[in-house]
């Protein structure tokens, strides 16, 4: 009878110390702050995976440190711009690296939406945009793009749009000017495109420009126009305690590997003035279409 007893206490305390374990796990598990970080496909996903992993890795770390819980930040790929911008603005996602006009867009449809940061580029807030031709192409100058075809990004690309269409204007060539163009929706696209001679120049990334031709694709550039750097945006509703850690975290990352990939050297600060002249070219992207 009494070893009965013993093995019914020893069997009710496995089950306790198993019961006791099952809800440390599940508090642990509820512990876990998971995020979802947001960008759209302006180059091949593979390589935009590639390029974000170990930055959010490092991120992660540095947000646990601050929060004091395990952080897990999963990678979402838009295929169009225009889904990152609604995904970010009805809070599918919980913060996001938009190019400046896409930012643009996503405050007009949702003004709550909140700038964390700016990405550094040698220590500015600027980096370049390019017009390239197929190396060997008679067109030398942005004047002689006239008569000729043209490759243009996403329609709603700050420098594979609005930025290259304003400069192409401010320099005599409009829409009528062209022979045709179209909108190819990403920068590799455009840069494959002209390389291949389906179109006779385009509009890219100079970060783009520089890895493809470093690859063999056969490019030149014409022209080189300014771009403020791309902002990482918060979702309206992110609570305060994570967006301010979330701010505090891009700004203590250090210059390594795995930002160079992104050809960017950390983050600085942000407001609305940053994209001043950006709102302008939106603005007044009809110029380009008269």
């Amino acid at each position: 009878m009494q070893w009965s007893l013993f093995v019914r206490s020893i069997n009710f305390l496995k089950i306790a110390l198993s019961l006791l374990f099952a809800l440390a796990m599940c508090r642990t598990a509820i512990a876990d702050i998971n995020m979802t970080f947001g960008v759209y496909a302006s180059d091949k996903p593979t390589q935009m995976i590639q390029s974000f992993r170990p930055l959010l890795n490092d991120l992660e770390v540095l947000l646990a440190k601050r929060l004091g819980e395990r952080v897990l930040i999963k990678i979402h790929i838009s295929k169009t711009y225009e889904d990152g911008i609604d995904e970010l603005v009805n809070g599918k996602v919980d913060f996001a690296r938009f190019g400046p006009a896409s930012y643009v867009s996503a405050k007009q449809k949702n003004d709550r939406i909140r700038l964390i940061a700016i990405e550094s580029h040698k220590g500015k807030k600027e980096f370049n945009g390019v017009i390239c031709v197929k190396s060997g192409s008679p067109i030398k100058s942005v004047k002689d793009l006239a008569g000729n075809t043209f490759a243009f990004g996403d329609k709603t690309s700050t420098i594979g749009r609005y930025l290259a269409q304003k400069y192409l204007a401010d320099n005599g060539i409009t829409a009528k000017n062209l022979k045709s163009y179209d909108y190819l929706d990403r920068h590799d696209k455009v840069a494959t495109a002209v390389a291949a001679g389906d179109f006779d120049a385009g509009a890219i990334k100079e970060g783009t420009y520089k890895k493809l031709k470093e690859k063999g694709l056969p490019l030149e550039v014409i022209a080189t126009f300014t771009n403020v750097t791309k902002p990482w945006i918060s979702r309206a509703e992110l609570p305060e305690p994570l967006y301010l850690a979330l701010q505090q975290a891009l700004l203590e990352l250090k210059p390594k590997e795995d930002l160079d990939e992104l050809s960017k050297d950390g983050f600085l600060p942000a407001t609305d003035i940053d994209f001043a002249a950006v709102k302008d070219a939106m603005l007044h992207s009809e110029k380009f279409f008269k």
